[in-house]
């Protein structure tokens, strides 16, 4: 007994650090600036005060930088089926992809082929610009990975380019009986060759689209099958586990010190190939990178706990690459009524997530929605961070007025960043701002700020917010509440001189 006592005291800090991993002690990647004051305000600080505005939650669609349904242009195999089979032009399936009210970000997911076809320059594919130029035009947002391996299309195909298969070591990894036993290569990632274009491609990609602001992030590219971190089943082309994980981890620190603007996703894929999955996903998360899965029901209860437990300044991309047709002729109900593809989607209310990907299928998108609406609803009301200034009072401080800013969150993540509040009256030329804590408001929390104002000021104030996702990297998002806000999405508060009579009436 005391022997059996003795190994399970061993085991309990492996159990320990493997949950380690959901990121308990991760920090912020960069620094708040301004950081405002945020409390707590206790009353014995009191010198009179009025509710100068308070407003209520609205469950409206918000198309903000951090959040929404992520509707895909491209993926492993290509267009959507439509185009595969002749049915329907690309540009005229990436319009009805990008109409579709219920979209906010198009995604491509496609080979190292499809963007460069010579050394030193990108040769992007059509559903580039196409992508691009609709979003644009719909005022959506585009992320993007780049597969350096990709089994769809093996052997046939690989993902390099041709320019770099007579460069590049291809190594036969075995077959795979669930995919018509074919017999499936992986380049040597650690062949100079590979390492040298790899750096190349990264730069190139990033002197392109770092920055640029209809990118809303870029998937790191990551080893094996579709850019997932493993080769299912079959073993990975390295010599030994530390010659694979040095090279993962030096690719990974390659891309984190190329985007400087973008945010970056890393795939939470345990490391059942061996290639260090692990510490890339530590080194990416303390650089700031989001995480995502692409799978949430048939997902290993590791990557479940990783991203449900993550930093809550961290955003979450979830898919299904399982069940992604949204086909409702072959839709299972259960008992309850639901829907399967339904019940897969909610279950992203359960890991606060920020994003969930919808696939190829705008016809089946448009007619599984029309049919059962409350998925895409439920995501569009719940899903990511939803803020507004829930109470903004004004209190007679310091001889001038101080306003104390509180902002909910009624969305079920943390913000992905730091949040930004800016106070301006236009006609005095009155200009303050000042940041959150990393992630603040966590879902479902509220957290308060405050502003002292300069003496004698009156006036109507706009309480604006932006989310700063880089370093530096602004961008302005709209209150989530029912009150009319202004153009920019700010909304007005009014300020009253301190000697006002009627200072507290008409809140």
């Amino acid at each position: 007994m005391l022997k059996s006592a003795a190994l399970i005291a061993a085991a309990t800090p492996a159990i320990a650090t493997a949950q380690d991993c959901s990121g308990g002690n991760i920090s912020p990647a960069f620094p708040v600036r301004k950081r405002l004051d945020q409390g707590p305000f206790d009353i014995e600080q009191d010198e009179g005060w009025r509710t100068a505005l308070f407003t209520s939650p609205s469950e409206k669609p918000l198309r903000n930088p951090g959040l929404g349904l992520v509707g895909y242009t491209w993926e492993e195999n290509g267009p959507g089926l439509a185009v595969r089979s002749g049915k329907r032009k690309l540009e005229d399936e990436i319009e009805q992809l990008a109409s579709l009210p219920f979209v906010d970000v198009l995604y491509i997911r496609c080979d190292w082929r499809n963007v460069q076809s010579r050394p030193g320059r990108l040769d992007l594919d059509p559903v580039w610009p196409l992508t691009l130029d609709a979003a644009k035009r719909h005022g959506l947002r585009v992320a993007f990975r780049i597969q350096l391996s990709n089994p769809e299309f093996q052997p046939q195909q690989i993902s390099l380019p041709e320019f770099l298969r007579s460069r590049v070591p291809l190594v036969s990894i075995g077959h795979l009986a669930k995919r018509e036993n074919r017999e499936f290569v992986e380049p040597r990632y650690d062949h100079p060759g590979f390492r040298s274009a790899f750096t190349e491609l990264n730069q190139l990609l990033a002197a392109e689209f770092d920055g640029n602001r209809l990118i809303e992030w870029m998937d790191i590219m990551q080893y094996g099958f579709w850019g997932e971190g493993h080769t299912s089943n079959l073993p990975s082309p390295f010599p030994d586990y530390a010659t694979a994980e040095r090279t993962f981890i030096e690719m990974t620190t390659e891309q984190i010190d190329a985007w400087k603007k973008t945010p970056l996703a890393v795939n939470t894929q345990p490391d059942i190939s061996h290639v260090g999955n692990r510490r890339i996903i530590d080194l990416a998360m303390r650089g700031g990178a989001w995480l995502r899965s692409d799978s949430i029901i048939i997902e290993e209860p590791i990557q479940i706990d990783q991203i449900a437990n993550r930093p809550p300044w961290l955003a979450a991309i979830l898919e299904d690459g399982y069940f992604r047709q949204y086909d409702i002729a072959k839709l299972k109900v259960d008992s309850a009524g639901v829907n399967e593809m339904e019940n897969y989607l909610l279950h992203n209310l359960d890991l606060r997530s920020n994003y969930w990907s919808l696939w190829t299928e705008s016809d089946n998108l448009r007619t599984y929605n029309q049919r059962y609406p409350r998925g895409f609803q439920g995501l569009q009301t719940n899903l990511g961070y939803r803020l507004r200034p829930a109470w903004v009072w004004q209190r007679k401080r310091y001889g001038t007025s101080e306003l104390i800013v509180g902002v909910a969150n009624r969305g079920v993540a943390g913000v992905p960043g730091i949040l930004w509040l800016t106070i301006e009256n236009q006609q005095t030329g009155l200009k303050m701002n000042g940041a959150l804590d990393p992630g603040q408001p966590h879902g479902g929390g509220t957290r308060e700020c405050a502003f002292v104002l300069p003496k004698g000021f009156a006036g109507v104030l706009r309480l604006s917010a932006q989310l700063e996702l880089r370093p530096g990297v602004m961008k302005p998002i709209a209150w989530a509440c029912e009150q009319p806000l202004n153009s920019d999405g700010s909304i007005n508060v009014e300020v009253r001189h301190n000697d006002d009579p009627n200072w507290r009436k008409g809140v």
